[in-house]
Order: structure tokens, then C-alpha cells, then sequence
């Protein structure tokens, strides 16, 4: 392989590489923001909250909602064929061999606009998932008697 090819595949190995931490991220995180929700959710529950405490648990948890959604939009499958395996599903095997011989460098911009997107919602999602917390634990301080 000459150098230039050589760093392509290494630039097409480094985008799919940051996609799948990307997902792996994603995954961790909604895992984390689920057992939050079920946890802040079990414990409101029974316990007489006031007002503003209601407020400021209500707002967190509709930021982790939002959070969990946006995780879930990102890990979504994209299958309009633009890449991998739905794009390998629609053409036959001639077209795969042309299109692998191709120019590796648009695969890369294409995998490199996914990866950035993932990374920007699972950025936003981050953000939601941290001030929502931040306003679960007010709240929490709310009910234990700070704002009685």
C-alpha cells in the first residue's frame, strides 16, 4: 500500500472507531440517565413534596426525558443506504466491487458527518442529563427541609 492509501485506511479506521465510542458512550449514558429517572420516580413518589421542590423535580426530570430522547435519536438506525451494511443490502455484488474500489476519501467525509453528529447529540444530551440532575438534587434539598 502506498502512503496516501495508507492514510486513508487509517483516517477511515480512526472515523468508524470514533462512531462506535461515540455509540458505546450513548449506550452507557442512557443506561445511567434510565436508572436516574426510575430511582428519582421511586422515591417522589412517596414522599410529600413541596411546591417548589415539585417544580424543580418536575424540570429535572423532563431535561432526563429529553436527554434519554435525544440518546435515543442518535443510536437510531439510519437506513437509507448511505452507508454500510443498508447500502451493501441494495446494490448487487458488481456495484459492492465498484463501489469498495472507489474513492475512499467521500467514505470518509460521509462516516465523519455521522460521527460528528452523534457526538454533538450525545454532547447535548450530556448537558441535559447534568442540569437535570443538578435540579433533581434541588429538589432533593428542597424536600429534606430547605425550603419549608
Amino acid at each position: 500500500m502506498r502512503a496516501p492509501e495508507q492514510h486513508l485506511a487509517a483516517a477511515h479506521a480512526e472515523v468508524k472507531g470514533e462512531i462506535a465510542r461515540t455509540d458505546t458512550k450513548t449506550g452507557l449514558l442512557l443506561a445511567f440517565v434510565g436508572a436516574v429517572l426510575a430511582g428519582a420516580w421511586t422515591v417522589a413518589k412517596d414522599v410529600p413534596l413541596s411546591v417548589p421542590a415539585d417544580i424543580a423535580g418536575g424540570l429535572g426530570m423532563g431535561l432526563l426525558v429529553a436527554a434519554a430522547g435525544l440518546l435515543l435519536r442518535s443510536v437510531r438506525p439510519n437506513l437509507r443506504g448511505r452507508h454500510g451494511f443498508p447500502l451493501w443490502a441494495t446494490l448487487t455484488a458488481e456495484e459492492i466491487t465498484a463501489t469498495l474500489s472507489g474513492d475512499l476519501s467521500a467514505d470518509i467525509a460521509g462516516l465523519s458527518r455521522i460521527a460528528l453528529a452523534k457526538f454533538t447529540i450525545l454532547r447535548r444530551a450530556v448537558d441535559l442529563t447534568c442540569t437535570g440532575g443538578a435540579l433533581l438534587v434541588l429538589a432533593a434539598l428542597l424536600a429534606l427541609g430547605g425550603a419549608a
